[in-house]
Formats: C-alpha cells, structure tokens, sequence
C-alpha cells in the first residue's frame, strides 16, 4: 500500500509540474530579430528576417530554465537594399533555396545577475549546428492595458559566419573584408503569456 501511495504522490508531482508550465508567444508587432556586420571595415549594415516564429516554455513568469525555440524564414531577410538580399539568399551567404530556415534550440538560460541572464543553445544555419552563448536582459514583466502579461527582452550576441558556411570573402586593398566575419545578433522580443 505504500508503494502506491509513494506512486500516486510522484504521478500527482509530474501532474502538477507538468500545468505550471506557462507557454509565451513572441509579440510579432513589437519583436524584431535583427543582425549587424561590418561593411568595408569602416562602417556597419543592419538587417532582420521578417518572418520567424517561435516557443517559450517557462515555470510560472520565472524565465529562468526557459525553453526557447525559435526559427526564422531566410527568404524574410531584409537589410533595407534588394540587390543585397538576394546576393545573400544566395549559396555565398544563406542559400536560401536549400536552407530556407535558420533555427535555435535551448540548452540552458541561467540567470547571472538581478535581470541579466545567458542564453545557451544550438543555432543551425546552412545545416550546421553550433553551441553559441547569448546575452540577454530582462527588460520588465508587465500587465498590459489588456490584462495580459507581457516581457520584454534584449538578447545580444556574436557569430563567426564562417563557422556556418557563409563564406563569400571578397578583399579589399586596403586590407580587410568587404563583408567582416563577425555577425552581431541584436533581438528586441516582447513575449505574452498564453492564459
């Protein structure tokens, strides 16, 4: 008889872990997934996929432990200047027909200080998956005008685009890259609580 007690307890534990989840949606009106690369090493060119979806998974409105998955669409990118899109929705850069989606998967989201927090997880871009760390800053946990519950985040962070394949490299005689390898990741996201 214990043991079915000691049973029903731990079924009784998972059951009610399992509804304290809270799921977050992105606020696709007031998120925006953006990028940052050097261009000519003096100066720099800002862009952002359009469309991209995702999941947060968190315990209650505690973002520690999160579980974050996210895509974004490579035929949405957008840097302001249509020629250059498509020179990097070609196989140089994305490859867009082969690889249409970029995509991030969660291993960890730590808290480090009072709303500073890192982001661990794997990104895919081209097929290639690779660890990358994030910064990430708790903006506010707010009710809206609407009742709801709304979070806002800035989440920062650094790649080596040739750690995934987008190898275009044109010199310049100056010295350096008409495109620099280092690709800043800037996201601005605003999450609302499913009720």
């Amino acid at each position: 008889m214990n043991k079915l007690k000691l049973f029903l307890a731990l079924l009784l534990a998972i059951v009610s872990h399992s509804f304290a989840q809270t799921k977050w949606k992105f606020d696709k009106a007031h998120t925006n997934i953006g990028f940052s690369v050097t261009h000519l090493v003096i100066t720099e060119v800002e862009g952002k996929f359009k469309k991209f979806k995702g999941s947060v998974i968190t315990d209650g409105n505690n973002f520690e432990n999160a579980k974050i998955e996210f895509s974004a669409d490579v035929n949405s990118i957008s840097t302001g200047n249509k020629k250059r899109d498509n020179h990097l929705k070609s196989d140089d850069f994305f490859n867009a027909a082969k690889f249409p989606k970029l995509t991030f998967k969660s291993k960890s989201f730590k808290k480090v200080s009072d709303n500073k927090y890192k982001l661990v997880g794997d990104l895919t871009i081209r097929g290639i998956t690779k660890e990358v760390t994030l910064d990430v800053t708790l903006n506010g946990i707010i009710k809206d005008p609407w009742g709801g519950t709304r979070a806002g985040f800035k989440i920062t962070g650094e790649i080596n685009r040739f750690d995934f394949g987008l190898k275009w490299n044109k010199l310049i005689e100056a010295g350096g890259a008409v495109v620099g390898k280092t690709v800043r990741i800037i996201i601005n996201a605003e999450l609302k609580k499913q009720e």
